[in-house]
């Protein structure tokens, strides 16, 4: 019995929505993988992205997340074998909302960086106390 895959989801850029887009990005792991994905060079296959913002995760949360971004219209994935690859749609999407994609990944890397200095300031207090009560 040969069993055929659904083909993949990719709405026309002119049916992706800014809210869809915000919904989409609204999650902390898919904002991370899709700015992973849209830096990217190349095509990233969905295992690249087992560990994300320190935090193991399950394949099937991964699938969960792809998929939202694909209805989302941001990114566009392609089988080859039993590996998913994806690339960014910012090109068009810029095309159609000029500089939102950019401003919400340059909103997330500026957010991260706040996060990681705080939590390298709160390793430092803590490192200053156990000394302390040394």
């Amino acid at each position: 019995m040969i069993r055929c895959m659904r083909p993949l989801f990719h709405p026309s850029v002119d049916d992706v929505t800014v809210e869809g887009i915000l919904h989409a990005l609204s999650d902390p792991v898919r904002v991370a993988i899709f700015a992973n994905i849209q830096g990217s060079e190349c095509s990233l296959n969905c295992s690249n992205f087992l560990r994300v913002s320190e935090k193991e995760i399950p394949k099937s949360t991964l699938s969960q997340h792809f998929k939202a971004l694909r209805d989302a219209g941001l990114i566009r994935a392609e089988r080859r074998g039993v590996e998913m690859h994806n690339v960014s749609r910012c090109d068009e999407l810029n095309k159609r909302f000029p500089g939102l994609i950019p401003a919400i990944i340059n909103a997330h890397k500026s957010q991260l960086g706040t996060r990681t200095r705080a939590a390298a300031a709160r390793g430092k207090k803590a490192n200053a106390a156990s000394a302390r009560a040394r």
